[in-house]
């Protein structure tokens, strides 16, 4: 009875608590639509009773709770999720830019996991993990079944152990396993180089260091070249997001004015909508955006707003469509709640929820391989042709430029911000478009332009 009783007082405090806080006044669906909770939740106690009193094995009131409540945010959707006090922690932790685990960012798709994106140089990324792929067992025990939080904690373990993952890839008709040795992550969200005379920059998560870390890289990038840097890419690709502010903050550095994003909720009241303010960091050079499948959330908002706002290229392939906002809920002493509070819009009005972003250029990732010219001929290779200029002693001659000091402030640049050699370079063939792509507008525009914003 004294059961009962509290599940009673529970109900009526779940049924009661979001009335009064709301301040609007009941409807009389409303009221009915309470009615029909009443007895639901009546079911929900008989349940919890039968299984308190018949079940087995004894379980404890707080598993059962917590595995209701769990259950309950799972329904909604892949990224409503409840946190116990120590996965709480660990997300906290996280945004910071620190973790131990494995290095992936996952989601639950038909009750398996799913990977988002590896996060660059971690035990994941270097097992060969790929966006899309579907992990189906841990360690040998199947993923159905489990709840998003739950595979996670599974993945994070103490650092230097391992674990087994097993892996379905599309195009591979076999799972197969992959073992990865768990280590402490520590994300450095920006990272940068030197691209001959384009800055190249990567974010690869949006954690409270982002927006520390992009003025540094830019204002680098402006001391090694000054006025003749080209251009700036911005690598997002598998990038799955993070923090809203942060997104705001890089795509505002980027832009003299207009609007980034709005976010709208169930209550129209609610929409929020996030303006740039003056000053780019690029100072209007041109910019291309690199995404793919792995780009998700606050990489889509970064994205988005520059293309809306015509002042980047989007180059790759379209991105992964999570165009929804979570809020992290505390419950004291119970951890939090994660939980789809709004969608968001990108400055036209998109909403790419499920869809994603469409690149301007789209380019597959592919392997270039250089094809031989065979026995062709050049005018030098004709009997009697003409020689050139240079080579009759008329014309200009050559000059050796001196090396200036803008020259070693770019080497300096270089060997501090560690430039890629030229095959890595050519390996990747989306960055290659996207170089060719900035240095031919650079050779049109003739250099920096102000802002058309």
């Amino acid at each position: 009875m004294k059961t009962r009783t509290l599940l009673t007082a529970v109900a009526v405090a779940l049924v009661v608590t979001p009335l009064m806080l709301g301040g609007t006044a009941v409807s009389a669906d409303e009221q009915k639509n309470d009615a029909g909770t009443y007895r639901l939740l009546n079911l929900f106690g008989d349940v919890f009773e039968r299984v308190r009193a018949e079940y087995v094995e004894m379980p404890t009131d707080e598993e059962m709770i917590e595995a209701a409540i769990t259950g309950m945010l799972a329904a909604l959707d892949p990224h409503t999720s409840y946190m116990n006090a120590k996965t709480f922690r660990e997300m906290q932790v996280n945004t910071r830019g620190q973790f131990g685990g494995l290095g992936i960012q996952v989601t639950m798709e038909n009750g398996l996991v799913k990977v988002i994106s590896p996060i660059d140089d971690t035990p994941a990324f270097r097992a060969g993990i790929e966006p899309g792929d579907i992990v189906s067992h841990l360690d040998g025990e199947p993923v159905q079944g489990q709840t998003l939080s739950q595979a996670v904690e599974k993945m994070r373990g103490k650092v230097g152990t391992d674990i087994k993952l097993t892996v379905r890839r599309k195009g591979k008709i076999e799972p197969f396993d992959v073992t990865i040795t768990r280590a402490v992550i520590k994300i450095t969200s920006v990272r940068s180089r030197l691209e001959g005379k384009v800055g190249y920059v990567r974010i690869t998560s949006f954690n409270e260091q982002t927006n520390k870390g992009l003025p540094k890289v830019m204002k680098q990038f402006d001391e090694a070249l000054g006025e003749e840097l080209q251009g700036i890419i911005l690598d997002l690709r598998n990038n799955p997001g993070g923090l809203l502010d942060q997104a705001v903050a890089v795509a505002d550095a980027f832009l003299d004015k207009g609007e980034i994003v709005s976010t709208r909720s169930r209550n129209p009241e609610d929409t929020q909508r996030y303006n740039a303010r003056a000053g780019d960091l690029a100072h209007g050079l041109p910019m291309v955006v690199l995404i793919n499948s792995g780009s998700a959330s606050a990489s889509e908002i970064v994205a988005g707003a520059l293309q809306d706002q015509r002042r980047a290229i989007i180059l790759g392939t379209r991105s992964f469509g999570k165009g929804s906002v979570q809020t992290i809920m505390p419950l004291p002493g119970h951890g939090a709640m994660r939980l789809t509070t709004a969608r968001y819009y990108t400055p036209s009005g998109r909403s790419i929820q499920a869809e994603g972003i469409d690149p301007d250029i789209i380019a597959q990732q592919s392997r270039v391989e250089a094809i031989e010219n065979g026995t062709s001929r050049r005018e030098a290779d004709l009997r009697g042709a003409l020689k050139s200029d240079k080579d009759s002693g008329e014309g200009e001659p050559e000059r050796d430029a001196p090396k200036s000091s803008k020259n070693e402030a770019h080497d300096k640049a270089v060997n501090e911000m560690g430039e890629t050699s030229k095959d890595k370079t050519l390996k990747d063939y989306q960055l290659s478009r996207a170089l060719d792509l900035l240095r031919g507008v650079s050779l049109f525009s003739g250099g920096r332009t102000t802002s058309t914003n």
